[in-house]
């Protein structure tokens, strides 16, 4: 049976290759072809003979996503709902903005931890995205918006972000297989510190990540209480905040150049008091860390509403001033498409 291309690493390939009596510089060429030039089909290798093209095509398919719906919210951010091969749906986002253009690409269809918040928690777990699934996403968007130049400053994608649909860490081999072609210098060659992967707290394969990626560290926080965290992100029952700080901190010890953002979803008379504000500078302190806060995007049926503005400033404020902690507040994208954070869900 054959397999999608880009499921192989260039390890694999380079297997590949041996194992077909062929020269191991076909795997640089063919990952040039690739990631960096980005073919959708074998049939244009013109620096590969015939005879090495069939031996790939025997072994090696390309699959391309079927468009099931585009959105293009009023701010220029794009939303497409990508149908799979086994007839499965994921959501990809492309948020454009003045000096970058960030990417944030799915890693399973649906999701099984539930944030209460969140839109995506609304629907059952079906499975995790395969390596080539995952990377699909970013060579459609690329191919889609001819971002193919070799001058960093006309690249339209800069960034890639982790935190579409599902929980990027229970789905560990691929993502980091996937983010390892991401970052990889003679691959897609994007800096470590334009990927950001963002986890609800699997605390286990967070002491992971730290031996196997440098990529950027992003929590979905969202609460400096057990009691309130237990109801917004239902995984803090099996992990507390105790446990996934202490994790955290030993992430830290190992990636000490690392800032780890910590989201915070900013929920009306939910977790928006100074009281809040007050037990999240305890907790963060310690870390060499920013708190992004996030004005809740609604969603159908939702049952939160979004802090008002002039909490959300005090909030802030009171970080930035009592906590001397670097505080953001992300500004909605894509909102009027269902494509801002916590809004993703196949329609």
């Amino acid at each position: 049976m054959k397999e999608n291309i880009y499921n192989s690493s260039f390890a694999e390939l380079k297997s590949f290759f041996i194992n077909s009596d062929e020269k191991t510089f076909r795997a640089d060429q063919l990952w040039n072809w690739l990631y960096v030039k980005g073919i959708a089909d074998f049939s244009g290798l013109n620096n590969i003979s015939k005879n090495v093209i069939n031996k790939i095509n025997n072994k090696y398919y390309f699959s391309h996503f079927k468009v099931s719906k585009s959105l293009l919210s009023k701010d220029g951010t794009r939303k497409w709902l990508f149908e799979l091969e086994d007839g499965k749906e994921i959501e990809t986002v492309y948020i454009p903005d003045k000096n970058r253009g960030t990417i944030c690409v799915s890693s399973q269809v649906g999701c099984s931890l539930s944030c209460s918040f969140c839109h995506t928690g609304t629907m059952k777990f079906s499975r995790n995205l395969s390596t080539s699934e995952i990377l699909g996403q970013v060579m459609y968007v690329k191919n889609f918006l001819k971002d193919w130049s070799s001058k960093s400053n006309k690249k339209k994608i800069t960034n890639i972000v982790f935190m579409g649909m599902g929980e990027p860490l229970l789905n560990y081999d691929n993502v980091i297989k996937s983010i390892n072609v991401i970052t990889d210098e003679k691959g897609l060659a994007f800096s470590k510190r334009k990927v950001t992967l963002s986890t609800s707290g699997v605390v286990p394969k967070i002491l992971d990540f730290k031996e196997d990626s440098d990529v950027n560290l992003a929590v979905s926080f969202h609460a400096a209480f057990d009691e309130v965290r237990n109801i917004l992100v239902p995984i803090n029952k099996k992990w507390p905040i105790e446990s996934l700080l202490e994790a955290l901190k030993n992430y830290s010890k190992k990636r000490k150049h690392k800032r780890i953002t910590f989201e915070y979803v900013m929920l009306e008379d939910i977790n928006d008091s100074i009281k809040d504000a007050r037990e999240l500078i305890k907790l963060i302190k310690p870390f060499k860390a920013k708190i992004n806060l996030i004005p809740f995007n609604p969603w159908p049926d939702s049952n939160y509403k979004a802090s008002s503005p002039d909490k959300i400033k005090i909030f802030k404020n009171f970080i930035l001033e009592e906590g001397k902690l670097v505080a953001t507040v992300r500004s909605p994208r894509g909102d009027d498409v269902l494509a801002a954070c916590g809004q993703l869900k196949s329609f």
